[in-house]
């Protein structure tokens, strides 16, 4: 799934090819991606794109006062499209095809928002003010957004009884970091994605606070200026832990391990993190009984 790094390059890619262009044609392919209605995408042909801005892991382009609001989900992705074909895409159970957004001019470029496999969950929304999608109205503050500091992060996780990793991962508590950058910000602060965060102590907040920056800034660096269809591989190059499940740890030479759940998994190195202990995994234990 893109997270804020990826959200925040493809930001940059579009602002760079959108702004001050005139939309021609807003074609909707798979109608289970649209969760709007009202109003209907036609309206924004013929208005000239404005800012396109990023909330947490949502795309936010601007046209004539109206929001195009992108939410790619896992297995969503946007890909730039120098010449659109000029008849319109046909639906079908096998077309990843979601939306096509073509923009006036003689080359007839523009862009598609695709998804593969079977689960659906990349989302699209025109409103009037973004604020109207639920996803962004329930956003925490940004990790790299101005004014947050180390106070406004020890005051998100106070009382919270829940396990860090968890809570790094809660929209409503952070915008924009999921389960991938989520382990590589523990990693980074060797500290064990199991401890509650209540119980971090001043020190190991203020670890975790650094971690957090540093991770999400190293990775958005990475990606700045990259087209958009080298973000994912880029992503995956510039993981410690994250996807890396068997392989030694980059720091201290461990094999990295894995805790599974029923929809996702976390990576970890126990010499880093965890004292040298591996964490339950009780799927795994159920598989070896």
């Amino acid at each position: 799934m893109p997270e804020l790094p990826e959200v925040e390059a493809l930001t940059a890619y579009l602002s760079e090819r959108l702004t001050g262009r005139v939309i021609a044609a807003v074609l909707p392919v798979a109608i289970s991606a649209l969760k709007t209605h009202d109003p209907p995408v036609t309206d924004l042909v013929g208005r000239t794109v404005g800012p396109v801005v990023r909330h947490g892991k949502f795309l936010d382009i601007e046209a004539g006062g109206l929001h195009l609001v992108i939410h790619l989900a896992r297995a969503g992705w946007l890909r730039w499209q120098p010449g659109l074909p000029a008849a319109p895409p046909r639906p079908g159970p096998r077309n990843p095809l979601a939306l096509r957004v073509r923009l006036e001019g003689p080359d007839g470029d523009g862009f598609d928002l695709t998804e593969a496999g079977s689960r659906k969950g990349l989302a699209v929304y025109l409103v009037r003010d973004p604020a109207e999608v639920p996803g962004v109205a329930r956003l925490g503050p940004d990790p790299l957004g101005p004014g947050f500091g180390p106070e406004r992060f020890r005051a998100l996780l106070s009382g919270e009884r829940r396990r860090i990793k968890g809570v790094l991962r809660d929209q409503s508590v952070l915008a924009g970091v999921g389960n991938a950058y989520s382990d590589e910000v523990l990693h980074a602060a060797r500290m064990s994605p199991y401890k509650l965060a209540a119980d971090l102590s001043e020190e190991e907040t203020d670890r975790l606070y650094e971690a957090l920056g540093t991770t999400l800034r190293e990775a958005v660096e990475r990606s700045r200026g990259l087209a958009a269809g080298e973000l994912k591989a880029e992503k995956k190059v510039g993981m410690r832990v994250h996807g890396r499940t068997g392989q030694p740890c980059p720091v201290c030479g461990d094999t990295v391990r894995e805790v599974s759940f029923a929809d996702s998994s976390l990576q970890y190195c126990p010499t880093c993190q965890t004292g040298g202990r591996p964490l339950a995994d009780r799927r795994l234990s159920r598989l070896l009984k």
